[in-house]
Order: C-alpha cells, then structure tokens, then sequence
C-alpha cells in the first residue's frame, strides 16, 4: 500500500515582468531563498531532505536545481536535478516529489519551479565553417512545423474559433488584475496566509505588474496577433517574468514528527497530451480526467488555480470543464502576475496550498497548467 504524500509549506518569490526588479538575479538565486524559507516553515533540517526537483524551462541546461540547493544551505549529500515540460514543469517537479514519497523512494522533497526570462541565454544552433551562428527564440515542440504554432497565434485562432471577443478577453484580464490587487490589500491587513519571500538584493514585496486595469485600457493594448474583433492584444496575454515558488513534499510521518496535525494532503496528480496544434485545448481534458478518477464534480472544488497564459484560453478552459469562475483564480492570475515560464505551475500549486489552508476541513483544490506541444498538467489537493 502507498504512503499519502502532504505538503508541510509552500513559498514563492514575488513576480517581475522581464527586465524589471529580478532581473539582475540569476534563477538559481530566486530559488535559494524559497527553498530555504519552506524547511523554516516547517522546522524540517535541511539534512532530512532526500531530493530537491525543480522545473526550469530557458537555462538552456546545467543543473539549476543543484545550485538552488546548494545556494539555500542543504547539505552536499542532498541530491537535486532539473526537469523541463516547458510550462506545466513547475507542477511536474511537485507531481513527480509526490510519487517519490508515495512509492516510499523519499520521506521529504523540496519541489516546484523557477525561471528567469531576463538572465535567459540567448540560443543559436552551431553553423557550418564559415557561417553566422543561426539564433532563435524558441526550439520547436513538434516534429511538424504546420503544427508548431507560435503560442499568442494558437490563442487568437482560438478566441475566433470559439467566438471570444476582444472585449470578453478584456474583461477578464481587469478581473484578473483586481482580484490580485485586493488580496494585496488584504494580505497588507494580516488577513491572508504569507506566501512571499523577499529576494535578496531586490526591492519587491509584492507581484511587480498588477495594476487597476480597465476596459478602455485594454482596448488601447496593442494588438499582438488575431482578427481585430477577437484578437489577443498585450493586456489580455501574460508578460514574460521572471520568479520562483516551492514546497515541501513529505509523508505523514515526518508531518507528524514535526507535530503538523493537519496538512494539506495531495490527493492526485495527472499530466496528458493534446493536439499540438491548438497547446490551449489540453487542460480541459487532463481537468475532466483528474476529477473523474476521483469520483469529483466540478462544484466539489472550494479553490481552483487554472493558468493565465491568455484570457481565451482561460475562458474557454473554464468553459469546457464546468469550473466555477466564482472559485477560479481568486487572488487573481497569470495576467497580473506575468508567466515565468518554469514556475508558473509551481506558483499555482503554492497560490491553491494557501487559499485551501483557510477553507473547510474536507475541501478539495486544483491547480492546471498547459504546455507548448499540447501537454497539460493538473494536481488536486485535499484540506
């Protein structure tokens, strides 16, 4: 029989847009004191730890796990290693520690994500003699390149296939900003669970990009890809950003030894593939799956953190899956943080452990994140 894997703390870094106040911070460095601050939260010495995973999508290689680690203080003998599914690897790290403990291969994991677009290398292939280096943005996702599409030109067909206009997308995106805005407010008058860690070297107590967004803003945005009527403009897609989340995965019986009598408990986790042509879709079906295979409807969720890449894809994901936009994001998303592609899901994992510590005994949660190359992922918590 498998042992029950809970999360004893869950930390994150405030989130800067590219270029902005973590940007002279190398991603390791944003991780360090995350890892750091979830073994104090929990009492747990850094020597019980038996793996450090973390996600990471734009180092281009290297470990960054293993400098996380050792940059946070954890013993040399703590192993640590770097996954990468582009987006969904942040909630993949978390998932994949959970297996650990469950299998009884580990008994506490720090798991979860960071990325640093502004310190990214840049990428050029190796030419041949006498040529130029050959640079590019992005590798390719699918062998096809008819169906490798540039995500923000997938999001805008979607808006136009589905009928989501502009000012829908608009909408959301103002809901997004205020949302966040007031947990803000909230969290200034000591009335919400602490998930930020300070960044040494770096000014910042709060998500950087969150503003007071209206409708008319948004309507100002420039466009960035789409018919007019339904396109995807800079308001209603997430910023490049930069930043880093973790948790402490653990068995019940270290939650015991450190006397924690009620912890959140990870009650599954699931990753699928879609078509690789539309990334957006591929939610919906690793969403209905997960829920299924535990015998849950949709209303049974108190708290849902669902990625914020662009607001279509939301709207449509929302859609398809029966989700309550009323449970949905509720400290508000991706759109007024930003997308720091390899925690992103992290930070939904680490946003949903906080929002559920406050909700009724029994409750469930869910946090789902898409991919490039048509992969979700999605993990459901239980209070």
């Amino acid at each position: 029989m498998s042992a029950r894997a809970v999360i004893l703390a869950a930390r994150r870094t405030p989130v800067a847009p590219r270029r902005g106040a973590l940007a002279h911070i190398e991603a390791f460095a944003l991780a360090a004191p995350v890892l750091a601050a979830c073994l104090a939260d929990a009492g747990l010495d850094g020597g019980q730890v038996d793996e450090v995973v973390l996600g990471n999508a734009l180092a281009a290689g290297g470990n960054v796990a293993r400098l996380a680690a050792l940059a946070a203080g954890l013993p040399e003998r703590v192993p640590a290693f770097t996954l990468d599914r582009q987006c969904c690897s942040g909630l993949d790290a978390i998932i994949l520690a959970a297996r650990m403990v469950e299998s009884g291969a580990a008994q506490a994991v720090l798991a979860g994500g960071v990325e640093s677009w502004s310190r990214a290398p840049l990428r050029a292939r190796r030419p041949p003699a006498g040529e130029a280096p050959a640079f590019y943005e992005r590798p390719p996702f699918t062998p096809w390149p008819e169906r490798d599409p540039d995500p923000v030109a997938a999001a805008a067909d979607l808006a136009r296939a589905r009928g989501i206009s502009r000012a829908e997308q608009g909408a959301f995106a103002v809901a997004s900003h205020a949302k966040a805005l007031a947990g803000y407010a909230e969290a200034r008058a000591g009335g919400h669970p602490a998930e930020l860690v300070r960044v040494p070297g770096a000014a910042l107590d709060r998500d950087a990009f969150a503003r007071k967004l209206t409708p008319a803003l948004c309507a100002r945005a420039p466009i960035l890809a789409g018919d007019p009527a339904f396109a995807v403009d800079a308001a209603t897609a997430a910023v490049e950003a930069d930043g880093a989340a973790a948790v402490l995965v653990a068995s019940e019986a270290v939650a015991a030894r450190l006397g924690v009598s009620a912890p959140l408990a990870i009650a599954g986790g699931l990753a699928l593939g879609g078509d690789p042509a539309q990334p957006a879709l591929a939610p919906g079906p690793v969403v209905r799956t997960l829920l299924a295979r535990h015998g849950l409807a949709p209303h049974r969720l108190e708290r849902v953190e669902l990625m914020e890449a662009f607001a279509a894809q939301a709207l449509v994901n929302c859609a398809d899956t029966g989700l309550d936009p009323a449970r949905i994001n509720a400290g508000g998303g991706a759109l007024a943080r930003g997308h720091p592609v390899g925690a992103s899901g992290a930070i939904l994992a680490v946003r949903l452990f906080h929002e559920l510590r406050t909700a009724p005994a029994g409750s469930f949660g869910l946090a789902a994140i898409a991919a490039v190359g048509g992969l979700a992922t999605a993990l459901l918590l239980r209070r």
